[in-house]
């Protein structure tokens, strides 16, 4: 089955977006218009072909670049003369090594690299924070011997709101928004009525919340994606995302993007209603849910990142780090907490048996169904997690607690529906089997 096929059958309900998750893509040349493509990947690549050479949206990740590179030139053999950056995350532009190396390669002029002012920032803070994003990285999507980079191929020419770039007969007209970053670009090609939104869309619900990442702008994020729609010469016929599948058609492009950015919308009013109120961080976290009519969209599944995650991110936008709770302004350390806990209760069983029982239910359940949009980590199991780390913090070498932990963990790894909990959950379930095995 072609990407276009999948996409059309997600679309109407055929398919699930849990077996076709939008990051783990096979590629293929698909065939979007006259002059474009799109090639699916980690991160996708979309190209353009003109008279004076390819223009590409994103490059994609260095682990793929090559495949991409050669499915490209299956299409069309002529040089890169232009590379759009839609964000600066490290998959969509670490590409760049197999184009110079093929224009050096054949005596070509070197291609040139466009993206917004911000991703110059992006980049300088990516090398204050190497070793925080090695390990985030790892833990996040589970590769054990990443090493996040430390050089960046930055711009040779950024710009700050719009842009107009005009290669041999084709224009293209770049577009600055905030969302899952500050630096994003959205690019459109008026002519063929191609809209290349990068992350703004991919297919999930959006990576407004990410636990380990920097600040997200759902609301801006949500003007965006209107403002895609009021393009001159729109609205888009087709829109190639950053991550997942093309949408083609403008009935279904003009849905997915208003469906998203009333998503985002609900979610951001919700909590604003309720800080306004003065209502503490845990209440809302429990409290807001993206509307009932949009959770089942297939594109807005949870498979990646997740609305409670975005409201935590929503109160960091708006508010301060303090959650209302008095015992968090000033916390003890968890080292004292477990270990008072644990004097309180007589030791680290107690605890360890409720945790084993929470998780004999949890399985007994059949919890570990992840097929709809609803979170399957209950409070029960919530609970238990607190448990296991007081346990943890206070009897940190204790082999029956590391068992314990280990399985808890990669049950919970299965049973979370996004990316971001898999990967936290799976790390800390390996942190305790590798203590057993030493």
């Amino acid at each position: 089955m072609s990407v276009l096929e999948v996409a059309d059958k997600l679309w109407t309900g055929e398919l699930t977006i849990t077996d076709h998750h939008p990051l783990f893509m096979q590629g293929e040349v698909c065939h979007i218009t006259e002059n474009a493509v799109f090639i699916p990947s980690f991160a996708n690549v979309s190209a353009v072909r003109t008279s004076d050479g390819l223009f590409l949206v994103d490059t994609g990740s260095s682990v793929f670049a090559k495949q991409v590179q050669d499915l490209i030139h299956g299409w069309n053999k002529s040089r890169l003369n232009t590379a759009v950056y839609s964000h600066g995350h490290i998959d969509h532009v670490f590409g760049y090594e197999v184009w110079e190396a093929y224009a050096e390669e054949n005596s070509l002029e070197a291609p040139k690299y466009v993206a917004h002012e911000k991703i110059v920032d992006r980049f300088d803070r990516y090398k204050l924070t190497n070793g925080y994003n090695t390990q985030i990285n790892r833990r996040q999507f589970q590769f054990l011997n990443f090493v996040f980079p430390s050089e960046f191929r930055y711009p040779d020419v950024t710009y700050t709101t719009t842009m107009k770039l005009n290669i041999g007969e084709v224009e293209i007209l770049l577009n600055h928004a905030k969302g899952e970053t500050d630096d994003h670009t959205y690019s459109w090609f008026e002519k063929e009525k191609v809209l290349f939104c990068g992350d703004l869309f991919i297919w999930a619900s959006p990576n407004a919340g990410n636990p380990q990442k920097v600040q997200r702008y759902p609301m801006e994020w949500a003007k965006a994606l209107r403002d895609m729609l009021k393009l001159p010469g729109g609205p888009p016929e087709y829109l190639l995302p950053g991550h997942g599948f093309p949408i083609l058609g403008k009935d279904r492009v003009v849905q997915a993007l208003n469906d998203v950015a009333s998503y985002l919308e609900s979610i951001v009013s919700q909590t604003l209603e309720m800080m306004n109120q003065g209502i503490c961080l845990n209440d809302i976290v429990h409290t807001v849910k993206p509307p009932s009519n949009l959770s089942d969209r297939p594109y807005l599944k949870p498979v990646y990142d997740e609305p409670e995650f975005i409201v935590r991110n929503i109160w960091r936008l708006y508010g301060g780090w303090w959650d209302f709770d008095p015992s968090d302004l000033k916390p003890p350390s968890d080292k004292k907490f477990a270990q008072e806990v644990k004097n309180l209760i007589g030791g680290t069983d107690p605890i360890l048996n409720r945790v084993e029982e929470i998780l004999t239910s949890a399985k007994s359940k059949n919890l570990a169904s992840n097929a709809s949009n609803e979170d399957t980590i209950d409070d029960d199991l919530r609970a238990a997690s607190k448990l296991i780390e007081i346990a943890f913090k206070a009897d940190p070498e204790n082999l029956k607690l590391h068992g314990l932990r280990s399985e808890f963990y990669k049950v919970m790894s299965e049973m979370a529906t996004s990316t971001m909990s898999k990967g936290i959950y799976a790390a800390a379930s390996l942190d305790s089997k590798k203590i057993l095995e030493n």
